[in-house]
């Protein structure tokens, strides 16, 4: 297992996509495949199971799978951190258990949601599952329902187990987190250039970097305006409806996966592909994954449940 300040080095983590079959399990060899892309093109680590991936859509048995093969397969090449987080505080610390036990590096843990807690029971949910090794605290309101605001983390950020922050409340807090040695990565494409080379970020959990990880991992190294403005409008529109309903369409318009969703998702509509098909092929189609898109049939979708 690597140390904190090992993980702390990865500046771009891929929230991987979960591809399927045609008949809604887990496609393992082409996992493999998006991951040995992510490798080649020099993402540091891998988030397994989380939104992106589709956690929330796994029973236990695949979510713990998907880790354990990922460590077992990757954990040489890549920081492998599981999303084990859950709103069941009990579920969250089961699951956080076996995924340190199948070889992860870190846990990412999210505060409860939908069922909301008071503050002081987020600080002990988060105590928990601190308490069994290395975690990134989420904290992205949007999803659930409450703003993990710097005096939750700062005293959490003094657990030993405590790696850092993904963080979608802004770049202004990014910076304010990092000036007291707090480490964070952005959790929003669109600003993570800035953050990185302006507030100081240490990098991003991204979305967009299974679609062009290369370009990713040249916008964490090296500060440039002109290629992080060009990738403004992709970015903007892979988040035109809840992630991942972009980032999975995009993937089978370019036909790096199957063109197969897990309910309650659906494909992006005619229209919005659209839009979208034009900022994938104004790109150098060697820096896609997969290559050229072309607009999906919908008819040939399969959605299943």
């Amino acid at each position: 297992m690597r140390t904190l300040e090992k993980i702390k080095q990865a500046s771009l983590i891929t929230a991987i996509k979960t591809p399927y079959l045609a008949n809604g399990e887990i496609d393992l060899a082409k996992y493999d495949e998006l991951v040995e892309i992510q490798i080649a093109a020099g993402v540091d680590g891998i988030v397994v199971g989380g939104t992106t991936g589709e956690g929330q859509l796994m029973n236990w048995e695949e979510h713990l799978m998907l880790i354990a093969h990922s460590a077992n397969k990757y954990g040489d090449k890549l920081v492998i951190v599981g999303n084990t987080g859950s709103n069941n505080t009990r579920e969250a610390i089961k699951a956080t258990k076996y995924g340190f036990s199948s070889g992860m590096d870190a846990a990412l843990q999210i505060n409860p949601y939908y069922g909301r807690t008071s503050i002081a029971g987020v600080k002990e949910h988060f105590k928990r599952v601190l308490d069994i090794g290395p975690a990134f605290i989420y904290n992205v309101a949007g999803r659930t329902g409450q703003d993990l605001t710097p005096d939750i983390i700062e005293p959490l950020a003094q657990h030993e187990h405590f790696i850092g922050v993904k963080e979608c409340g802004g770049n202004e807090r990014i910076a304010h987190y990092e000036q007291q040695g707090i480490a964070c990565w952005s959790g929003n494409d669109d600003e993570s250039h800035d953050a990185r080379h302006t507030y100081k970020a240490h990098g991003v959990i991204s979305v967009t970097s299974n679609l062009i990880p290369g370009l990713f991992r040249q916008l964490m190294d090296t500060k440039s305006d002109d290629l992080n403005a060009s990738l403004q409008p992709l970015m903007n529109w892979l988040f035109c409806e809840p992630n991942p309903i972009a980032i999975n369409t995009a993937m089978m318009m370019t036909g790096a996966v199957n063109p197969v969703f897990r309910l309650p998702y659906l494909p992006l509509s005619n229209e919005q592909q659209k839009i979208g098909l034009p900022l994938i092929n104004q790109l150098n189609e060697a820096d896609v994954v997969g290559g050229k898109a072309q607009s999906l049939n919908l008819a040939n979708v399969l959605t299943l449940s």
